[in-house]
């Protein structure tokens, strides 16, 4: 009887950590990417990085911070005889959209000649340039200094309301966000963001347990796994609460402050080669009229 009592004991429980070929299928992969996506936003070049690269959390995302091989001259030769890309989409942005004279009499206090260029600027208001200044609290120059940023204007297309795109660090953008809220009165959320029903934990185990519940054939956990529905992809934002608003309006002076973070990625291209790159990649498409 105590043999068999020791038996019992000593014998090992089933083994729940599936294969390796159970684990990359494209369900399986998408659940578990879900999952760890909870409370560090991933970029869209975050799987190439994390091959590569020692990662850290920061700001609300998942970022490549150093490489783990020693590439640094590969990476100088790149730069100086050939092209580098950067991924920079964890950079905020934010969309003003009205009338072009109510967003530059607002930004004004925002900015100051003597620091250089401002919103006014004839080169970047065409929306052929990308500009980049210093933003202060308003009307507190040259105190209360906001940070750098970098903005682009939508070109004209014969309306009056014209969009501008400013990009900062995910740092000030909670700063920068209430500034602008409080210049353009835009106290009133013109939508509110509601997310989808996102999968939980229990969810996703029972999902994944019928896909590859133990003691079933392989044949029959391909065939579930063939009609099994993947998991919707989380689109978010590390800087804002999925719960939070996205756009405001304000009801004075029309002006919507709408935040575009993570919905425009951004790369920068640093080299000799950057536009034989851009030449091959971008392909123009192709009008079609009416």
């Amino acid at each position: 009887k105590k043999q068999a009592e020791k038996a019992v004991h000593q014998k090992k429980e089933q083994s729940k950590t599936k294969c390796r070929k159970a684990r990359r299928r494209h369900v399986n992969l998408v659940a578990e990417f879900n999952r760890r996506q909870r409370k560090n936003i991933w970029l869209e070049t975050h799987i190439w990085h994390a091959k590569r690269f020692h990662m850290v959390k920061k700001w609300g995302y998942c970022l490549g911070n150093s490489p783990t091989e020693k590439c640094y001259r590969a990476c100088y030769r790149a730069m100086t005889n050939h092209c580098l890309l950067q991924d920079l989409s964890y950079y905020c942005c934010l969309e003003l959209t009205g009338k072009e004279n109510e967003l530059l009499k607002q930004l004004v206090r925002i900015c100051s000649v003597d620091t250089g260029l401002t919103f006014r600027v004839a080169r970047c208001l065409s929306g052929r340039f990308q500009g980049s200044l210093n933003l202060y609290r308003a009307d507190r120059y040259p105190e209360d200094a906001l940070g750098p940023v970098t903005f682009i204007w939508k070109p004209r297309d014969g309306s009056e309301n014209r969009q501008l795109w400013i990009w900062m660090h995910p740092a000030l953008k909670q700063d920068i966000l209430n500034e602008l809220k409080e210049i353009f009165q835009c106290s009133e959320p013109e939508k509110v963001y509601i997310p989808e029903p996102a999968t939980t934990s229990a969810q996703e185990e029972e999902q994944m347990d019928v896909v590859l519940s133990l003691g079933k054939k392989r044949k029959k956990e391909d065939k579930e796994g063939e009609k099994a529905v993947p998991v919707k992809k989380i689109i978010g934002d590390g800087t804002r609460d999925p719960l939070q608003s996205y756009s405001w309006i304000s009801q004075t002076t029309g002006v919507v402050i709408s935040d575009r973070t993570m919905e425009i990625l951004r790369y920068r291209l640093i080299g000799p080669l950057s536009h034989c790159v851009l030449t091959e990649t971008l392909k123009a498409a192709s009008l079609q009229t009416v």
